[in-house]
């Protein structure tokens, strides 16, 4: 390796080395969020990193280790949080013993301060926890029961103000007044309610007198409306007493003098009726004359248009009886003309709808017998494919076709042993087997009738013929019973 090499190699070197820690210096650089403050204790110091704060929000957190840079940090939430007493137990001045509901507001102010006090947020919380309960109790202990209910609100305030400087050495302020949300009974006590029945009860009858004052002053002044309004009533009546005599006596004279007034009219007017009488008598001849002439000319009138009428009536008749007729003819014409056509239309339609059932059923049929024949085609074919693939396989698999043979003769031997058993059955053979058990004997048995056995019974009877007690004893077996002195 020369030198410019080797010096290629610790460059390459340095720089991975350079970029590996520059990505881990990277890796140490933290950004504080907005709602929380970082802690940070130095060697000698201790800065605040967070929004607002004069070592800024970022810082790199060095291990620990590293002698001169390293840190350790804490985490405090600078955002609004809130404490809870839920049923805490407390006295009044009285010690009549009662559970309150407290609820307050808090807020690091002072960072520095709190990071000097505790560890983390839980602890402050405990410490929190444990300065609004005692300022609780020993407030609310200087107070009676019924004002502690009554003025919730101005506790809230006193346990504001109480509370202050003591979380100020915490560096925690409150953002809003600490609320006394509620008072109850302790455990097996009743005091507040008794206290609320006897308030209910006060109430109710405070309501209840002032209804019946209420109601009384109304039943007053229903009584002195009526007295007032039975007062106006009689004054009315005495005004209209007054009122309608005098119109009474108005109204008398008013009728005297109308009656005389009529008595004159009624004297010109008979006289004008006389006058008007005779006019009328005159007057009516004359009108009668006209009348009677007029009735005359209408009468004839009558009879001339009673004449063209019937003679219209019976043109109009005749007229609407032919067009009747012709009317009747052409609807009867019509009436055949659709009829014809009903009949030619349901023959052409039953003609159509036979030919297209014939032609359907002819389809079908073809149709029937092509996936009939296809299906034996398919079927012939699929046999002789199944028998030439098997001869195929069992031309060339001598396994297999030892196997075959070995399940034939199998079949075969069946075969023999079954009709051998049969013929013994009907021979009438008996074989004293002496081979030391009986499926030794029986196989004997098989033997003898095997070839191999015929063999060896001729053997063994030309071995005996050769001998006179042999020849003598074949003689014996074999000539007819005829022939045979004895027989």
């Amino acid at each position: 390796m020369d030198f410019t090499n080797f010096t290629m190699i610790l460059l390459i070197a340095g720089g991975a080395v350079f970029l590996v820690l520059l990505l881990w210096i990277m890796s140490r650089r933290v950004v504080v969020a907005s709602d929380v403050v970082h802690i940070v204790q130095h060697r000698k110091k201790t800065i605040s990193y967070g929004t607002g704060k004069i070592g800024g929000n970022v810082y790199y957190n060095w291990p620990a280790c590293l002698p001169g840079i390293g840190i350790t940090s804490r985490k405090l939430s600078v955002s609004n949080f809130d404490l809870d007493l839920s049923e805490y137990e407390a006295y009044d001045k009285d010690r009549v013993p009662f559970n309150v509901d407290v609820k307050a507001f808090f807020r690091i102010e002072d960072t520095d301060k709190a990071a000097t006090r505790v560890t983390d947020m839980k602890e402050l919380m405990d410490h929190l926890t444990g300065i609004v309960q005692g300022s609780v109790r020993s407030i609310l202990a200087n107070s009676p029961l019924i004002e502690i209910m009554g003025e919730r609100s101005k506790y809230g305030e006193i346990f504001t103000n109480d509370t202050k400087d003591e979380l100020a050495n915490w560096g925690v302020i409150p953002v809003k007044n600490i609320e006394l949300m509620d008072i109850k009974d302790a455990k097996g006590s009743t005091v507040i309610s008794n206290i609320m029945a006897k308030r209910k009860s006060e109430i109710e009858k405070e309501s209840r007198e002032v209804v019946a004052l209420n109601n009384q002053k109304a039943q007053e002044a229903e009584i002195e409306a009526n007295k007032e309004i039975e007062v106006a009533k009689a004054e009315a009546a005495r005004l209209s007493g007054e009122a309608t005599a005098k119109s009474t006596q108005a109204v008398g004279i008013a009728q005297q003098q109308s009656e005389q007034a009529i008595q004159e009219e009624m004297k010109i007017t008979a006289t004008k009726q006389m006058a008007v009488q005779e006019v009328n008598t005159v007057r009516a001849a004359e009108i009668t004359k006209q009348s009677a002439i007029v009735t005359a000319e209408q009468q004839k009138e009558v009879v001339r248009l009673t004449a063209e009428a019937a003679q219209s009536k019976i043109r109009v008749e005749t007229d609407a009886a032919k067009y009747q007729r012709e009317i009747t003819a052409e609807a009867a014409k019509i009436a055949i003309s659709k009829e014809a056509d009903a009949e030619k239309y349901k023959l052409e339609a039953t003609a159509e709808g036979k030919l297209a059932q014939m032609k359907a059923e002819a389809e079908g049929k073809e149709a029937i017998g092509l996936a009939e024949g296809e299906a034996e085609k398919a079927r012939q074919l699929a046999s002789v494919v199944a028998q030439t693939t098997l001869a195929k396989e069992v031309g060339e698999n001598e396994g297999y076709q030892q196997y075959l043979i070995t399940i034939e003769q199998v079949k075969a031997n069946r075969d023999i042993g079954i009709e051998q058993a049969k013929n013994l059955g009907r021979a009438e053979i008996k074989i004293i087997a002496n081979a030391g058990d009986a499926i030794s004997g029986l196989k004997s048995v098989s033997e003898v009738l095997s070839p191999k056995g015929g063999l060896s019974i001729a053997g063994a009877l030309e071995g005996l013929a050769q001998t006179d007690i042999g020849k003598s004893l074949i003689d014996k077996l074999t000539k007819p019973k005829s022939e045979n002195p004895k027989g």
